[in-house]
């Protein structure tokens, strides 16, 4: 494939990808040489979906840089296609480019309900948060037919489970059912992701995700019925959206936010080189400056990969946002209290045994 902007596509190119030793694949292009001289255009990408089955479904970790130590992933790839993605080298696991394929080769796991099922009824099981959307969306626009999203909200929600989910769409609402239950018990969090604004800005940086004013109307609904409801201004990215991080904030307070956070970008592994494609392709007059600041945000490299740091930044550019967003907070009113959900009300799902008594 050509690296070119696509319309409805974040990735300009789709390298593979040899950090795990793997051959490069190979594609007879004879028939897609056919198709482009017959029409004259490029095929367009279209988006498929591959049946995942693991063995377990909540992924844990000890990071000590971030609050929960447990998530969920329905999906695997994300077709919102936002080419700052940290989880796009994940794709290089299963030898897929964490560029195009990663936005277009989707992989859904439909046993998560059961398999989480299993997991919550283990003897010994202790609650604690489960995060959704930490790797890619939960929302992302396949959960309108596979569900595995909403029928893993339900099994929380029946065992009185704490949750927290992280999401850029407003496909949210469609389980604001099951969410405003939760809430009512201290039990859910949500985080809305807004990076940017601009209409203009979005349609490239993030080609799939839905407009920044539904995401808005999303924190006025969530908030409405009752959830905890944060903005994530993230990334921040220098010199294309750090402009607009206090009139973003001060958007979603008026919509109902109560809490924020920021993260500046990060670009580890393959996502480098995407986004320095990307920017070649979309803003070339300030390509240089950009990656110029990112590098001094993560003194000197591209990416860091050390706890702490790496969702901070160092340096006088990540002191600045720092101190914009924290002054911003302050005059909008977020971040006044910490939102806590409740671990004492789980109930492990009942058993086939425990049924029939």
């Amino acid at each position: 494939m050509p690296d070119i902007a696509r319309p409805g596509r974040g990735a300009t190119a789709n390298r593979p990808s040899t950090r795990f030793n793997l051959p490069g694949r190979e594609e007879d292009g004879d028939w897609l040489d056919a198709r482009e001289a017959v029409d004259g255009v490029e095929p367009p990408l279209r988006t498929t979906v591959t049946i995942e089955r693991p063995k377990t479904i909540i992924a844990r970790n000890n990071s000590p840089d971030i609050p929960f130590d447990r998530s969920i992933n329905a999906y695997r790839g994300c077709e919102h296609g936002c080419i700052y993605c940290f989880a796009r080298p994940t794709h290089a696991f299963h030898d897929l480019s964490p560029g195009l394929d990663f936005e277009t080769r989707l992989f859904a796991k439909p046993d998560a309900p059961a398999l989480l099922r299993a997991e919550l009824g283990k003897r010994g099981y202790v609650a604690r948060p489960i995060a959704m959307g930490t790797n890619t969306d939960p929302y992302q626009p396949i959960e309108a037919d596979w569900r595995i999203t909403r029928d893993c909200i339900a099994i929380l929600a029946e065992t009185r489970h704490p949750l927290t989910i992280t999401t850029k769409s407003n496909r949210i609402l469609r389980d604001l059912d099951l969410l405003a239950e939760m809430a009512g018990h201290s039990l859910v969090a949500a985080a809305i992701s807004i990076p940017t604004i601009d209409p203009a800005i979005a349609r490239t940086l993030e080609p799939r995700a839905p407009h920044p004013a539904r995401r808005l109307a999303a924190i006025r609904a969530l908030s409405e019925a009752g959830i905890p409801t944060y903005v994530s201004v993230s990334p921040v990215i220098p010199a294309i959206t750090d402009h607009e991080l206090e009139h973003i904030l001060e958007a979603a307070a008026e919509h109902g936010a109560r809490a924020a956070f920021f993260l500046p970008i990060r670009l580890p592994h393959e996502v480098a080189p995407l986004f320095k494609a990307w920017l070649d392709a979309h803003y070339p007059d300030r390509a240089a400056k950009v990656m110029a600041t990112i590098r001094d945000i993560r003194d000197g490299r591209e990416n860091d990969p050390a706890f702490f740091t790496r969702m901070r930044g160092s340096g006088p550019w990540a002191n600045l946002i720092r101190t914009r967003f924290s002054i911003a907070c302050r005059k909008y009113g977020l971040n006044r209290e910490r939102i806590l959900l409740r671990n004492d009300l789980f109930r492990p799902p009942q058993g086939p045994q425990l049924s029939l008594l």
